[in-house]
């Protein structure tokens, strides 16, 4: 008789004691792109890659209009780039821009506001026909 109530203390402890929560705290990341001046205005369709520092994940979103691209990530630190390229043909004489963009250390946090902006730096190669 000792052993069974023994035997239900164990077995209803470990039944309450295994509640668990798969439930994800989720928060939206906003990007914002910033072109140098006298450049190019915000477009869709620039490519933004955010990449987990230390969990080895990368995502991958474009922009809109406006320049800003938002990611839904769990929080944690990570680390924005932008790369593109822009032919500007509107004269005589062609070029190729290349922008590129990092920022690091990107704390992505509920209690946050989840902003980064990326401050692009601009080159430009004259395209020869």
């Amino acid at each position: 008789m000792k052993a069974t109530s023994i035997i239900k203390t164990i077995c209803l402890t470990v039944l309450t004691s295994c509640s668990y929560s798969e439930e994800l705290d989720l928060c939206t990341l906003t990007v914002q792109l910033q072109y140098p001046e006298n450049t190019i205005e915000p477009y869709a369709g620039a490519r933004v890659e955010l990449r987990s520092i230390g969990r080895n994940a990368i995502f991958v979103d474009s922009t809109d209009a406006n320049g800003t691209t938002r990611f839904t990530v769990t929080p944690g630190i990570y680390e924005a780039s932008s790369t593109a390229q822009f032919l500007d043909s509107t004269t005589a004489t062609w070029w190729r821009y290349n922008f590129n963009g990092v920022k690091s250390m990107i704390i992505v946090d509920p209690d946050s506001t989840n902003h980064a902006d990326i401050t692009l730096k601009s080159s430009r190669k004259r395209v020869v026909h």
